[in-house]
């Protein structure tokens, strides 16, 4: 599914989405990494010194540690592992209102052996087409050199909504690492509450993510009626229903409110498809969506992988859809 999935768009920043969403986390050292690099590329560096990189990276930790578990709970961190002395040093260094050099150091040594070499991995499907870096210098003066690829990415059009999109994925992968969390992700996924159109964890009832930066990036950052772009602070955004919400006493049994059915749209295209029935287009984009996220790892996948269980498919995304379909008559 990976490889459909860029196939769908072949672009650099397809890559980009493969990287951050469908890669396997332990830790959330990924995320900080992304974040640092579209900042860097952004302001136009080519070379960036690690040390450069590694300040930002090092900070964006620290700030999420102070609100939430930052690795697996089956991850024991000894004395010298990064978040370890993350957690140490997080005081002064917010203080300092940057890295001090005990965390600085840590941070250098452990991005390159760590999480840039596994960046570009995907599970079990190698890596993702492009690169976005390469690691060069020497052992004194570690260099990150930016590619063509990651100044396209950072530069794009999208960039706002692929920030958003890797805030939204580092803010759940929190909470399938939190005490008590995980358990009911398996057994319930997570909620959606409509009125703030965040999804909720099931336990605490906390809002972790708006539902159109939670899973944009799965429909290629695109509107699910007509397919063209959604840029966030351009374009007005709405969440829509792909099988209309009016539609329920029709179908009853199926839950439309539920991730499965909601899909980000431009608010015009929102409001001149009203009440009507989807159409076949949008359906295949809303069963691509799907799959997309069930190559993703923790609780979105586990959310779809519910639905389709709680009305007995076996089969895919596709097969559901147009089962839905066909009650319409």
């Amino acid at each position: 599914m990976t490889v459909e999935f860029f196939r769908e768009e072949p672009t650099a920043r397809t890559s980009w989405r493969l990287a951050v969403l469908m890669g396997a986390n332990v830790r959330t050292y990924k995320f900080a990494l992304g974040e640092a690099l579209l900042g860097a590329a952004a302001q136009g560096h080519g070379d960036i010194l690690l040390k450069d990189l590694a300040g930002p990276y090092a900070m964006s930790l620290v700030e999420h540690l102070a609100q939430a578990p930052q690795a697996s709970p089956r991850v024991t961190a000894a004395g010298a592992d990064f978040l370890a002395v993350a957690r140490e040093e997080a005081a002064e260094s917010v203080q300092l209102g940057g890295p001090t050099e005990k965390l600085l150091a840590a941070a250098m040594k452990s991005m390159p052996a760590m999480v840039m070499r596994k960046f570009h991995h995907l599970r079990g499907d190698g890596e993702v087409p492009h690169r976005f870096y390469e690691v060069t210098g020497t052992a004194r003066e570690v260099v990150v050199r930016v590619t063509p690829s990651l100044r396209e990415v950072a530069l794009s059009e999208q960039r706002p909504s692929l920030l958003a999109e890797l805030a939204a994925r580092w803010s759940i992968v929190e909470m399938s690492f939190a005490a008590g969390v995980g358990r009911s992700l398996v057994e319930e996924g997570v909620a959606v509450d409509l009125e703030t159109l965040r999804i909720t964890d099931q336990v605490r009832r906390r809002p972790v993510a708006g539902v159109t930066e939670a899973v944009i990036g799965f429909q290629h950052g695109r509107c699910v009626i007509c397919g063209d772009p959604l840029i966030p602070g351009v374009d007005e955004i709405a969440v829509d229903h792909v099988f209309p919400y009016s539609f329920r006493r029709l179908m009853p049994v199926v839950d439309l409110d539920a991730i499965w059915n909601l899909a980000p749209a431009h608010r015009p295209c929102n409001a001149r498809k009203s009440n009507r029935p989807p159409t076949p287009v949008q359906l295949t984009r809303l069963a691509m969506r799907n799959e997309a996220i069930m190559r993703s790892p923790h609780p979105l996948k586990r959310t779809l992988q519910l639905t389709l269980k709680r009305h007995g498919f076996r089969g895919g995304w596709w097969d559901f859809i147009q089962g839905v379909r066909d009650q319409l008559g």
